[in-house]
């Protein structure tokens, strides 16, 4: 992305601006005109013009969010924002000021008549930065692909949190897209190069929750049930196609539509994914992130097939699944989210952590996985969450995401956070006698609060309780709020499974799951952790903890360009040339080799020697009921 800013012309900005002398509506009663122009891209930004009507204060504040739903982290979005004026009716510039990354304050706005301002991208800096944005909340801002997640777009004024919006977006005719927002209309030009697309939202969420993409798009459409599934995916090199992914989509749907039963879903559901092709401009941060009626999914172009069917059915089911919890049952801090001074609820375990369990049992309960696989999943999670923090209270961890030394264990929600939903799940299937599990749960307090009704974050574990049993409530109170770790033999042996240690093969960066490398932050570079030393190929080699790892095959290995390096060791294959270049305590180590496999100590979920009946009919229940 280049530096040099343009300037948006005043014509450009007054474009359908109306009368001078505006009627005495105030701003409060209008829908907020928002307007997106992709045909007068200038070095990767997009000009945004919004009119919000007519203020009655006499100054006001724009904002575009520091943290959005879902992400649990600082995206800062006002950061790629250019060139911010504000005019009033006469076409005059007002004084605005910038008050922090997000927020502009706009004196005189009893005059205001309209702001425009330019939005770069943020997939242009990825590479260049570790602050950037997730990648499946970001923005991609280029001729053959524009993501626009609106939160990077469209902001809000102080005094207007609950006012609808018009939205139009402007691009070239040919230029396929597909939007998550209700469509209202559209017109084209008299030449017919240009086609505005017309959308309307009830509230600022609503710009925040639906994704739009536009451009040189693969697009195919289905039925799954009574759900239309739009499925738009961008492959710059065409290695991938739409029609391909639609089975492993699909078959994956269908299932979790049987899975969930009789929850309430969605008439139509949008998954756009992008397929980064690496390198410079290129997002990094692969995964998904979900919304009410859609998600947004980031994955490697150079992936194999197989492979990407593989994540696609673990990342899409995940976000999926959400339309369960937080969109249907969830707390005052998602309900009433503040984009620039949020709170957060106390129980990511059941937000990220259940959802997770779902689309890891779906998966078995639809014999779509063998119940091996299932297991093997379930002790990487295990392995991945010993990694962390065990005797963090995890309500303690999710109500202070954003600060140290939370923010650090937050990946541990999609481990640690799946097992409790897995504990609970047993917990209930044995006070049942099978009949009841985590899923009923949920469905039950769907049912009590459903998706605009919050539950009060201080009171929803006793509420748990008096619905379930005192066991899940104790269990709540003693491994989530408290501090105890969780002993997950105590609950394999309700359901006649038991741990083993054995030799197991593993990959060059992890172990059975858990990395083996870890980022110095200070230095910029990533290191071997203690791990490395039960990595057979790293081991054999002479590698030893605290190595730095400077070069691989050639290629300097920093923070910045570590996901791409790393990513590709799993393309890696037996036979292979490798040269690696490590500093151990300022002395150069070379490590010259052919690539063999990688074995580590693993542990092995298998069944009891004799199990009991009691104890066979609740695993069957678990894993099917």
């Amino acid at each position: 992305m280049k530096n040099t800013l343009a300037k948006i012309s005043i014509g450009l900005l007054l474009v359908g601006c109306g009368v001078k002398n505006p009627s005495n509506d105030i701003a409060t009663s209008l829908p907020i005109a928002t307007t997106i122009d992709l045909t007068q891209i200038t070095d990767d930004r997009a000009p945004v013009i919004i009119n919000p009507g007519r203020f009655v204060q006499d100054t006001v504040k724009y904002y575009l969010p520091k943290v959005v739903q879902g992400t649990y982290a600082v995206s800062d979005f006002g950061k790629f924002v250019d060139d911010f004026k504000a005019f009033d009716y006469e076409g005059n510039e007002i004084k605005t000021e910038k008050l922090d990354n997000n927020t502009w304050l706009i004196t005189n706005a009893k005059q205001l008549d309209k702001i425009g301002y330019l939005v770069n991208d943020t997939y242009d800096i990825e590479n260049t930065t570790i602050d950037a944005p997730f990648s499946p909340s970001g923005t991609n801002i280029e001729k053959e692909n524009y993501v626009l997640n609106l939160h990077g777009f469209v902001g809000y004024f102080d005094v207007l949190k609950n006012n609808q919006y018009s939205l139009e977006v402007k691009a070239p005719t040919p230029m396929k897209r597909t939007s998550a927002l209700q469509k209202v209309g559209s017109e084209t030009s008299e030449d017919g190069s240009i086609t505005t697309d017309k959308y309307f939202a009830t509230r600022y969420f609503e710009i925040t929750d639906n994704p739009m993409m536009y451009g040189n798009l693969d697009v195919e459409e289905f039925q799954v049930g009574d759900i239309k599934i739009v499925l738009s995916v961008y492959s710059p090199n065409q290695v991938h196609t739409a029609a391909k992914i639609k089975e492993t989509v699909f078959k994956m749907m269908k299932r979790q539509k049987t899975y969930l039963g009789d929850i309430n879903s969605t008439p139509r559901y949008d998954i756009y994914l992008y397929l980064a092709t690496g390198g410079e401009g290129s997002p990094n941060g692969f995964g998904a992130l979900e919304h009410h009626t859609s998600t947004v999914v980031v994955l490697p172009e150079q992936i194999p097939e197989d492979a990407l069917a593989s994540s696609m059915i673990d990342v899409v089911s995940h976000e999926f699944f959400h339309i369960v919890t937080p969109l249907s049952v969830h707390s005052e801090d998602v309900h009433y989210f503040d984009y620039n001074e949020p709170t957060f609820s106390k129980h990511l375990w059941m937000y990220e952590g259940v959802t997770e369990y779902f689309a890891t049992l779906f998966q078995v309960n639809q014999n779509l996985v063998e119940e091996g696989e299932f297991y093997e999943k379930i002790m990487g999670k295990i392995q991945s969450a010993s990694q962390f923090d065990d005797t963090m209270s995890f309500t303690e961890m999710s109500e202070n995401i954003l600060d140290q030394p939370y923010a650090s264990n937050y990946i541990n929600v999609y481990e640690k956070g799946a097992l409790i939903g897995m504990c609970i799940d047993i917990l209930m299937r044995q006070e049942s006698g099978g009949n009841r599990g985590i899923l009923s749960l949920m469905k039950e307090l769907s049912g009590k609060y459903g998706k605009n009704k919050p539950f009060e974050d201080d009171k929803i574990i006793e509420e748990i309780t008096e619905m379930t049993y005192p066991s899940v409530g104790e269990f709540l109170k003693t491994h989530v709020v408290g501090t105890t770790p969780i002993n997950y033999e105590e609950f394999f042996s309700k359901v006649g499974l038991k741990i083993n240690t054995e030799k197991v093969e593993t990959n060059y960066i992890q172990n059975s799951g858990a990395l083996i490398v870890a980022g110095n932050q200070a230095t910029g570079r990533l290191f071997f952790t203690e791990l490395v030393s039960d990595n057979s190929f790293w081991a054999e080699n002479g590698a030893q903890p605290n190595d730095d790892i400077i070069e691989v095959n050639g290629t300097k290995l920093t923070l910045r360009n570590a996901n791409d390096i790393l990513r590709d060791t799993f393309l890696w294959e037996e036979g292979d040339d490798l040269e690696v270049k490590l500093n151990r305590a300022g002395e150069e180590v070379v490590i010259k080799t052919k690539l063999t496999k990688s074995y580590t100590k693993g542990k092995k979920l298998t069944l009891l020697d004799n199990p009991t009946a009691e104890q066979s009919k609740l695993k069957d229940a678990w894993l099917k009921g």
